[in-house]
């Protein structure tokens, strides 16, 4: 039970449960919306909310880690992950429910980055960039099995066996967890300014920046996809699984060619991606009247979701390594840090743009972020390359 092999599934397994917990509120929205008596958009605020302390609390539980072990800390926070899903299974009012998305919010973010730290650990240098891309595609795969069949068990029992059924499943991974990955390694003992330092080499900075907008303009348009697909496109309630699990299906194929690029200086074709993005945003004005073509649209941003994941993944780990080793854990955190942060800033624009100006402002309002991605991807790129001229002058200086 510790070969390689198995131990990446249990990573991607843990990976699975935290999207299924993470994304089930887009395939219940209206479930919820329902069953408290609130409006979509109030509903919808879940998702900013979760994302907004996901994003902060996760590199204040990176650093609060010190020299604890990483197996160690992983299991206890793996446990209130467990019993903040029993909470939302037996929330008797929103607000339960708003405290119960916030407990699995606090611990989710340290679980991803520690169990990217466990993935970089295990892996063999060539093989990281796969396993990496493959831990984030345990967040696609939720999207394709795990949201779809949490919106059909809502809608044909009740949206709280979702969260039992989430809960079930982290009880078995953790088992298998316990089971498999080394107790050893423990966290670098350092002072929090001494992680932080990692932050401010703007290699680190804009690649965070630029996680930040590539969510954000996603999130615009995917905290929504629900309304999107019954409202804009006119398809049936009745349908709505397999179009989101079609949807979900788009995303790994994402996922794994977030992979590809990872191995093939994939940052170099983000500027690319963002741009394709930006065509497409802009193409969802025409979604009420183009059925098919619209659900191609939607099918082909989700096949953008995920590309700089790995490659962006990689790239942090790879600058903690060599310039701050203190830092290991917090790099591997960055990613998820700031994409959620993205996720809190893109459905609250999007909550704003649909309660001001209906479903029709997703696509320009998502657009606008995919441009400033853009951007940042090139400047970043021409960082990477300033530092690596400087790193080869000083080389030759060395030999000289």
């Amino acid at each position: 039970m510790r070969t390689f092999n198995f131990r990446a599934i249990i990573l991607i397994l843990i990976a699975f449960v935290l999207g299924c917990s993470e994304f089930i509120i887009v395939g219940i929205l209206n479930d919820l919306a329902h069953q408290f008596n609130k409006p979509v958009t109030t509903v919808g605020y879940l998702v900013t909310i979760f994302a907004f302390v996901y994003a902060f609390s996760t590199p204040i539980l990176t650093a609060l880690i010190g020299k604890f072990r990483y197996f160690w800390s992983l299991f206890w926070f793996m446990i209130i992950f467990i019993l903040s899903n029993l909470l939302s299974f037996i929330a008797p009012n929103y607000e339960l429910l708003v405290v119960s998305r916030i407990m699995t919010a606090l611990v989710s973010g340290i679980i991803v980055s520690l169990a990217l730290t466990f993935a970089n650990l295990i892996a063999p240098f060539e093989k990281r960039a796969w396993l990496v891309s493959w831990v984030f595609s345990g967040f696609s795969i939720a999207s394709v099995f795990g949201v779809p069949l949490g919106t059909w068990i809502s809608t044909t029992f009740n949206w709280r066996i979702s969260f039992a059924v989430i809960a079930v499943v982290s009880i078995i991974t953790l088992v298998l967890f316990t089971l498999s990955m080394p107790t050893t390694p423990i966290a670098k003992s350092s002072k929090i300014l001494e992680q932080l330092s990692l932050v401010r080499d703007s290699r680190v900075w804009l690649g965070a920046l630029l996680v930040m907008l590539s969510a954000s303009g996603i999130y615009v348009f995917y905290t929504y996809l629900r309304p999107i697909l019954t409202t804009e496109l006119n398809f049936s309630t009745d349908s709505l699984s397999m179009l989101l699990f079609v949807f979900g299906l788009m995303s790994i194929i994402s996922n794994r060619a977030s992979g590809y690029l990872a191995e093939n200086n994939g940052l170099l074709r983000m500027p690319l991606v963002y741009s394709c993005q930006v065509i497409l945003f802009i193409l969802m004005i025409f979604l009420p009247y183009v059925k098919w073509p619209g659900l191609l649209v939607i099918l082909l941003l989700g096949t953008t979701m995920y590309l700089l994941n790995s490659p962006i993944q990689v790239h942090f780990f790879s600058v903690a390594e060599k310039n701050y080793p203190q830092s290991l854990v917090l790099s591997s955190s960055l990613n998820s840090i700031f994409f959620n942060l993205g996720i809190s800033v893109g459905s609250a624009t999007g909550g704003v743009l649909v309660a001001s100006h209906g479903l029709s402002a997703i696509g320009p309002g998502a657009s606008v972020f995919a441009i400033l991605s853009i951007v940042i991807a090139i400047l970043l790129n021409k960082e990477i390359n300033r530092h690596n001229k400087m790193k080869i002058n000083k080389f030759a200086e060395i030999n000289n």
